[in-house]
């Protein structure tokens, strides 16, 4: 198990990517509290150790959403929350444009996830092809996707 202090340093490294990486899959703000909290038993749990910071980070992106797919996969009976309603908890993910949050949630998963890790935590493809556990040129295609379908529906140039 792991330190008061390891636990400290990781709640600040990594809260706030995480909550985002929940609300963007969960759209809900009491769910995004849940699953955050499900997410750092597991690290107090975890035996393992990690190589580097990056290899720590890559963990808790890949088992974040693992842990929000898991939650949406036993709650799937639950209804659906609409757009409106994620407006007014929009000050999780204070630096994201309402017009392109509402977007990017529309997005099928896999696409809303290679957008979400490419623009928002700036990870390379070939970095999120690792943590996705898909191939690089799969990652390349979804990026072209989902860019190719956000434009459609913001109009205008996406990077």
């Amino acid at each position: 198990m792991k330190s008061t202090e390891d636990l400290n340093r990781v709640m600040d490294a990594y809260a706030d990517m995480i909550r985002r990486i929940c609300f963007v899959h969960l759209k809900n703000k009491h769910d995004t509290e849940d699953v955050f909290q499900n997410v750092y038993m597991k690290y107090l749990l975890y035996e393992g150790t990690f190589e580097s910071s990056e290899h720590e980070k890559a963990w808790f992106v890949r088992v974040t959403i693992n842990a929000c797919t898991d939650w949406l996969r036993y709650f799937s009976r639950r209804k659906w929350m609409p757009l409106e309603m994620i407006r007014e908890e929009e000050e999780v993910l204070d630096s994201m444009s309402s017009e392109v949050l509402e977007a990017v949630l529309e997005l099928p998963e896999k696409y809303r996830n290679v957008i979400y890790l490419y623009y928002y935590e700036e990870y390379s493809a070939v970095e999120i092809a690792k943590i996705l556990e898909k191939k690089e040129n799969t990652i390349y295609t979804w990026l072209s996707r989902a860019k190719d379908m956000l434009r459609k529906k913001l109009g205008g140039e996406w990077k």
